[in-house]
């Protein structure tokens, strides 16, 4: 399982920035269990994220979904992915646009094709961050402190959901087979991280016959 890598090339002010996590990168890296039962954590620091309202089925609606270059999520789970960007259903008339770290900015694209009619379109990027797992054992370690019935029949590849994990508000998005991305505030991000790595640990011991 490898783990994906980012490089901060930002300047200026952007610089100095510091992703939620960053203080315990170590210790996600040391919870990493390899084998059969393998499971890795990590974080997908400075994702970009544009919260959008808008009615569907509008002319603003249609001109965003131009712009994004896919049609607006229709129901509760359902993602739209275009080119890096993937559109996440959160609500009737409620969306979140998430790419990958070092993507162009594109917000001033979505308040253009809005064109001031009635909705909304804010960066929230400095909101949320995104904590990946992966590996065979992540769903059981999701299966630990979250509600959701997770089976791949009922839960599959691109869908993404709202949710706890244990205690913690998160986004759940489901990337691949055994992948999945969550998206907790940054606020809450330390604990998540830490209830992962509690959660991981019983997999780097031998089984129990």
């Amino acid at each position: 399982m490898a783990e994906p890598t980012f490089t901060d090339t930002a300047t200026g002010p952007a610089a100095l920035r510091r992703s939620p996590l960053a203080h315990l990168a170590d210790r996600l890296r040391e919870a990493t269990v390899t084998g059969r039962r393998g499971v890795a954590v990590s974080e997908w620091p400075y994702a970009t994220m544009v919260s959008l309202r808008v009615e569907p089925g509008s002319a603003a609606a249609g001109r965003i979904e131009k712009c994004l270059g896919a049609a607006l999520p229709a129901y509760c789970g359902e993602t739209a992915p275009a080119g890096p960007r993937t559109t996440l259903w959160l609500g009737p008339d409620e969306w979140l646009v998430v790419a990958p770290p070092g993507a162009a900015p594109f917000t001033a694209e979505l308040h253009e094709a809005l064109a001031g009619e009635p909705g909304s379109v804010v960066d929230v990027s400095a909101h949320r961050t995104v904590v990946e797992l992966r590996g065979p054992a992540a769903r059981d370690v999701l299966d630990k402190g979250c509600p959701l019935d997770l089976h791949p029949s009922v839960f599959t590849p691109g869908q993404a959901v709202t949710t706890q994990l244990g205690p913690v508000p998160v986004i759940l998005w489901r990337t691949a087979e055994d992948t999945y991305r969550l998206l907790p505030r940054s606020s809450f991000a330390d604990h998540l991280a830490r209830w992962l790595i509690d959660a991981m640990a019983e997999y780097a011991r031998p089984e129990v016959p």
